[in-house]
C-alpha cells in the first residue's frame, strides 16, 4: 500500500532543499504579524512581554480558552483572514523554504478561498468576545479535513481599548491524494485512487477510483465520490457516492455495487442549536471473481433508510451565561435497512450482519466538553484538540431484527481528564438491554479506561506512553454478533472471526517515539507494543478462558503538509497461532487517523462491541 498517485512528485519537490530558508522582510501592520513566531504572539496575549520558549513550539498542552480570556467581552471589530502557503512554516512564519517546487505546488494548489472559511465563522464582527466560543471556531476550523492548523490571535485596537481585531491563521494542507491499494503481476492486478480534496478551494471533494483486474469479470470496475463542506454556510454537509468496487459485508472484498446520498450536520459548536442527518442507498454484491467458488460467495442485496434530528436544550440561555457549561441534548432517530437478498449460507437465522433492521430511537445527552490543545498524541507535532469533561448518552426505542421486535435501552458514558504534567485519562462505560416479553436479552457491557503519558523530552526524541484496559461481558446472547478479538478491543491486526466468545478482558500497550528526523518532509515515529487478551468461550466458566497475545514493532511516518493519513509499517508475533492467523505478520497500512474525533453528540444507536468506528474511545 504506498500513496503515490498525484503526489509524489509534488510532495519531492517540496521536499527538496528544506533546510535552505531564508529571511524575508515584509510591511505593513499584519505583514509584522506575520514575521512574528505565531506561538510568541500567542503567549504574549496572556503574559505580555513573557519571552517564548521552545518548549512551547514543540509540546503544547493548554486550555483551548485561556488565550482569550483576558479579552473577554470586548467587542469585535474587525476578522482578517490569512491563509499560508507550504513554503512557511506554521510556529515561525518568519521562515521560508526556497526551492524550486514551490512555484508548481502553489500552481497545482489552490489556496482555500476566504469566504469558505468565513462560512465555518460562528464569531461575528460587532459581537462581544466570548473565550469558548473563539475556542470552539478555532478549533472547528482545525478539524476541517482540507486545514493543517489554525489559529486565531487578538489585538487590542490602540485607540479604542474597548474593541479587538481577530486575525485567522490558517495552513492549508496539500489537497491532492492518492494511492495504489493493491498491485500484483500474476495474475495481474491493480487498485488505485486518486481524489482532490479541497477542489478550486471551495470546500468540495472529488474522488475516483480504479479496480483493473485478471481474474474478474468484468475486469474493470470504478468509483466516484463528491462531497462539500458547510452547503451555503449552513453548516450541512453532503456527500454523493458511485462505486462498483466497495468493500462488500463478507469477506470484504472491492466487488460490491453501491450508491448513496448523505446530508448531515453535526453539532459543530456548544452553542448551536440543532443536529442531524439523513441517508439513502442501495448496496448489492456480485460475483465478479472468478476463483472464488459458489459455496464462499455471499449473495445479498439491501437498501436503507436513515435519518436523525437533534436539539441542544437551552443553548440561549448559555450564551448569556459562559460560566455554564454544562448541555444537554435531545435527539431522535428512524432507520430501515432492508435485505431484499440474504445468503443461502445465512438464510432466516439471526446475523447482524445480515438481518434486516428497523428502528425508532430516542437518546438524551448530557456532556460537558472543554478542550485541550496538545500535540503528539495521533499526530507529529501539529496542533491536536483532546475532550476535557464528560459525555453521557441514554438511549431507548423500538428495534426490531429478522422477525423478532423488542424494546432497547442503553448508556454510553465517557469522563475526560487531564494531568498539571500533561497526560489524559479516558474512562468508559457501554451498556445496553433488549427486552423481549419481560426477558432481558442481548445483554452487554463494555467497560475501561484510556491513559496517554505526558510528553517526555529529551534533545534529539520526544516520547509517549499509551496505555488502554477494556473488559466485555455479554448475557443471553440471541441475535448480536459474539465478542471477538480481531478489532480494537481484542488484539490489534489479530485475524479470526472464527474465535469468539463471551467475556473478554484486555490490556493494551504501546511507546512511540517521536525523532527530530525528517527524509523527504516524512516525520517518523517508531513504536513497540504488547496486547493480551483473554476471551471466555461462550457459556463456559474464566477457567476455560484463552489467552492471546502479540508483541511487535513498527514505524509510522506522516507529511503533515499532506492530506492522506498516517503511514503505518507493522511487524507482529503472535504466538497464539490459529488457522486464520499466521504467527509473523509484516502490515503496511496507509489509513490511520491524525486527529481525534472530538464529536460532541452523535445520532441515537445500540452500542457496539467489537468495534469503534466513531473513533470515541482515545
Amino acid at each position: 500500500m504506498i500513496r503515490i498517485i498525484a503526489v509524489i512528485g509534488c510532495s519531492c519537490l517540496y521536499l527538496y532543499s528544506f533546510g535552505q530558508v531564508k529571511q524575508r522582510d515584509t510591511a505593513g501592520r499584519f505583514q509584522r504579524w506575520g514575521n512574528n513566531n505565531i506561538f510568541q504572539f500567542f503567549r504574549n496575549a496572556v503574559v505580555k512581554g513573557r519571552p517564548d520558549s521552545t518548549a512551547i513550539a514543540t509540546a503544547l498542552n493548554t486550555k483551548s480558552e485561556t488565550p482569550f480570556k483576558p479579552f473577554e467581552g470586548k467587542i469585535i471589530r474587525h476578522i482578517y483572514i490569512r491563509g499560508y502557503g507550504f513554503e512557511q512554516t506554521f510556529t515561525d512564519t518568519s521562515k521560508r523554504l526556497e526551492y524550486k517546487g514551490t512555484q508548481i505546488l502553489n500552481h497545482l494548489h489552490r489556496k482555500t478561498r476566504d469566504w469558505v472559511i468565513r462560512n465555518n465563522l460562528f464569531i461575528k464582527e460587532n459581537m462581544p468576545v466570548n473565550a469558548y466560543k473563539l475556542a470552539d471556531n478555532e478549533r472547528l476550523i482545525r478539524s476541517l479535513n482540507f486545514i493543517q492548523d489554525a489559529r486565531i490571535l487578538v489585538t487590542v485596537v490602540p485607540d479604542n481599548e474597548d474593541s479587538v481585531d481577530l486575525v485567522l491563521v490558517v495552513k492549508d494542507l496539500f489537497s491532492i491524494n492518492g494511492g495504489i491499494g493493491e498491485l500484483a503481476a500474476t495474475p495481474f492486478g491493480a487498485r488505485s485512487n486518486v481524489s482532490e480534496a479541497n477542489f478550486l478551494g471551495m470546500g468540495q471533494r472529488i474522488q475516483g477510483g480504479v479496480n483493473l483486474e485478471q481474474n474478474r469479470s468484468p475486469n474493470f470496475g470504478g468509483a466516484l465520490l463528491y462531497s462539500k463542506t458547510n452547503i451555503g454556510g449552513s453548516f450541512i454537509n453532503g456527500t454523493a457516492s458511485y462505486s462498483q468496487i466497495n468493500q462488500d459485508l463478507y469477506p470484504g472484498q472491492p466487488d460490491e455495487k453501491t450508491w448513496f446520498v448523505r446530508l448531515d450536520r453535526p453539532l459543530y459548536s456548544p452553542y448551536a442549536h440543532l443536529a442531524g442527518g439523513f441517508m439513502i442507498g442501495s448496496f448489492e454484491d456480485f460475483h465478479v471473481y472468478k476463483s472464488v467458488v459458489d459455496s464462499l460467495f455471499y449473495k445479498y442485496r439491501h437498501h436503507t433508510h436513515d435519518g436523525w434530528v437533534g436539539w441542544n436544550l437551552g443553548s440561549d440561555r448559555f450564551l448569556s451565561n459562559t460560566s455554564v457549561r454544562d448541555r444537554k441534548f435531545m435527539a431522535v432517530r428512524y432507520f430501515r435497512d432492508d435485505f431484499d437478498s440474504v445468503p443461502y449460507q445465512v438464510g432466516n437465522t439471526f446475523n447482524f450482519r445480515f438481518n434486516s433492521r428497523e428502528a425508532a430511537l430516542a437518546s438524551f445527552t448530557f456532556f460537558r466538553q472543554d478542550f485541550y490543545k496538545t500535540n503528539y498524541i495521533y499526530g507529529f507535532g501539529t496542533t491536536e484538540d483532546l475532550p476535557v469533561g464528560y459525555n453521557i448518552a441514554l438511549t431507548s426505542g423500538w428495534y426490531r431484527q429478522l422477525y423478532l421486535n423488542r424494546l432497547y435501552t442503553g448508556i454510553d458514558a465517557n469522563g475526560y481528564t487531564t494531568t498539571n504534567r500533561g497526560a489524559f485519562f479516558q474512562f468508559f462505560l457501554r451498556s445496553g438491554v433488549f427486552m423481549y416479553r419481560g426477558q432481558a436479552q442481548d445483554a452487554s457491557v463494555l467497560a475501561g479506561t484510556s491513559y496517554y503519558s505526558p510528553l517526555f523530552l529529551f534533545p534529539r526524541l520526544k516520547i509517549r506512553q499509551y496505555i488502554n484496559f477494556s473488559f466485555t461481558r455479554q448475557f443471553n446472547r440471541i441475535g448480536i454478533d459474539p465478542l471477538t478479538i480481531d478489532n480494537v478491543f481484542g488484539l490489534r491486526y489479530f485475524t479470526g472471526d472464527s474465535t469468539y466468545g463471551d467475556q473478554r478482558v484486555t490490556l493494551h500497550s504501546e511507546t512511540t517515539f517521536f525523532i527530530n528526523y525528517k527524509l523527504l518532509g516524512f516525520k517518523f515515529a517508531p513504536f513497540v507494543f504488547g496486547d493480551l487478551s483473554f476471551l471466555t468461550p461462550q457459556n463456559e466458566g474464566i477457567t476455560k478462558s484463552a489467552l492471546y497475545d502479540g508483541i511487535g514493532t513498527g514505524i509510522r511516518a506522516r507529511n503533515e503538509n499532506l492530506v492522506f493519513n498516517t503511514i503505518e509499517l507493522r511487524l507482529a508475533y503472535f504466538p497464539h497461532k490459529t488457522e486464520q492467523n499466521n504467527s509473523f505478520k509484516i502490515l503496511f497500512t496507509t489509513g490511520l487517523q491524525f486527529r481525534f474525533n472530538n464529536t460532541y453528540v452523535r445520532q441515537p444507536d445500540v452500542v457496539f462491541l467489537n468495534t469503534d468506528g466513531l473513533n470515541s474511545i482515545y
